[in-house]
């Protein structure tokens, strides 16, 4: 993103560019631009020497016109009230744009976990979903695991709010361990629903996946699991990388070899058989694919002439800038945004708070055979914007979620016609 913005101000540009597209009535752009409530909460917890210390919280609920708000809870050092403002957002329109009965939702924690002993862990998540208890619910506000959070906190989160409610409520979070209504399928989902899009791009630009080169910024869940199906799908992924470095192969990676790698020494680095790569450098390799699964602004004005690809899938959020949307454009390259590319985990969410609801357990073929066919209509709906309005990928993506929220808003009579 710019420099001048912050996150917010980025998703309420993105918004208004959208909306000036597609002609919005002004009074739901407006009520688009805020979220709904946000909340700020402030969590007493006792450390392990006796001490209290307060955290600050936020949650915010942007838009419920399709149904309750949906998001994750980050922990970071960095969160801002800000960040998770624009972070619920971004979630309307990512679960928007796949069609999810959802609007989007997002809360964060200030705090690093990295210095909290699991016990002061424990008691940060337990005092978390106290503070915000009344707030949410499966009918309500669905939170999620998202940065430095797992299914370990989010099964103590669970546990609380039952606690809280007297009776068991599965369907109040998603992202459980499989053991207490976590949904099969969902810890591949993300990088599965990554593949599925890039295939449905590359039929549509003619590129044949059979040998394919696919280069992986960011081996981690998201990343090794797109690796991973698209090489099923026949590619030959050259490049990955992880925090500590980068490998490279022109011969192709073997995944497998390479997951084996990872588990013995924690990093990609060194893999036999591979050369050293910065991340410059892995970013500018030439391939057919590109799969960003890092961290945001990996792309910018900076590099953007630089990369050699046909194909962009955003498997992280917010990888490539404005300025380098813009640059990738002229010069040919199709790029998959984000709250598209990335939507399987949001998807499988939904199908786990499916599945809650019902009392009803679906095996891992239903449960990816359902991703497929979700993820392969919202891609059809956003390719047919795409051409309609000779926008880019981003943009036409925006117009379809925004259009689906206009809609349920305006059926609902939140903007009653002017006498």
């Amino acid at each position: 993103m710019s420099k001048e913005l912050n996150a917010l101000e980025v998703a309420q540009r993105q918004l208004d560019l959208a909306a000036s597209y597609l002609k919005l009535d002004p009074r739901i752009h407006s009520i688009l631009k805020e979220p709904k409530r946000v909340l700020e909460v402030a969590i007493p917890v006792r450390m392990d020497d006796g001490s209290i210390k307060v955290f600050k919280g936020y949650r915010s609920q942007h838009c419920d016109a399709a149904g309750p708000t949906k998001g994750g809870i980050r922990f970071h050092q960095d969160v801002t009230i800000e960040e998770v403002k624009a972070l619920s957002i971004w979630m309307t329109f990512k679960c928007g744009v796949v069609g999810l009965p959802y609007g989007g939702g997002k809360g964060g924690v200030i705090c690093n976990p990295q210095e909290l002993s699991t016990d002061e862990l424990e008691r940060l998540s337990r005092g978390y979903i106290r503070a915000i208890a009344q707030f949410v619910g499966a009918d309500k506000d669905i939170p999620a695991p998202d940065v430095n959070t797992n299914p370990q906190i989010i099964a103590w989160m669970s546990d609380e709010y039952n606690a809280i409610k007297g009776h068991n409520e599965p369907g109040m979070i998603t992202g459980k361990p499989v053991s207490i209504g976590g949904s099969l399928g969902r810890t591949a989902a993300t990088g599965r629903g990554v593949a599925i899009a890039t295939r449905e791009a590359a039929c549509k630009i003619g590129l044949e996946m059979k040998n394919a080169k696919v280069v992986v910024q960011g081996y981690g869940n998201v990343g090794s699991y797109a690796a991973k199906n698209l090489a099923a799908m026949g590619c030959s992924v050259v490049a990955v990388s992880d925090v500590n470095g980068g490998i490279a192969n022109p011969a192709g990676i073997n995944l497998a070899d390479l997951d084996a790698h990872v588990k013995a020494t924690g990093s990609v680095v060194n893999f036999p058989g591979s050369s050293a790569v910065s991340n410059a450098e892995l970013l500018e390799t030439s391939c057919d694919i590109l799969v960003p699964c890092a961290l945001e602004n990996q792309i910018t004005v900076d590099n953007a002439d630089k990369i050699h690809c046909k194909i962009v899938a955003e498997g992280a959020n917010g990888p490539t800038t404005p300025e380098a949307d813009k640059i990738l454009k002229s010069r040919g390259i199709l790029l998959i945004p984000d709250i598209l590319a990335n939507a399987g985990g949001v998807t499988v969410s939904y199908f786990e708070w499916v599945q809650n609801l019902s009392n009803f357990y679906w095996t891992e073929r239903e449960v990816n055979e359902r991703l497929e066919e979700m993820m392969v209509r919202a891609f059809e709906e956003v390719w047919a914007m795409y051409q309609a309005h000779s926008v880019d990928m981003r943009l036409a993506a925006y117009m379809v979620s925004i259009h689906r929220i206009a809609e349920a808003a305006k059926i609902k009579g939140w903007v009653p016609k002017v006498s």
